[in-house]
């Protein structure tokens, strides 16, 4: 197969993907951009048997570590930390 035929070929596919408009389903792509999907059985079944996961089930606050908050600039002036 000569390079021509191969350009033409690859040019086609091209194409074909650029002007390809499926079926978009707008609910399930609202559902997985606001980050509230509707209860995947499978994550409760996990999450029931390791409950020290739960905070990090979709839709609730993972955020339940304390350690950050106390964040200490070391290369900060005296006056910077006092700021802070």
């Amino acid at each position: 197969m000569g390079r021509g035929r191969q350009k033409a070929k690859h040019t086609k596919v091209a194409r074909e993907l650029k002007y390809f408009s499926p079926d978009t389903n707008y609910n399930a792509l609202e559902r997985e951009l606001t980050g509230h999907p509707d209860s995947d059985p499978r994550l409760d079944e996990d999450l029931a048997k390791w409950p020290e996961y739960e905070a990090g089930k979709p839709g609730k606050d993972a955020d339940t570590d304390d350690d950050d908050d106390q964040y200490v600039d070391h290369y900060a002036t005296e006056d910077e930390q006092k700021r802070a």
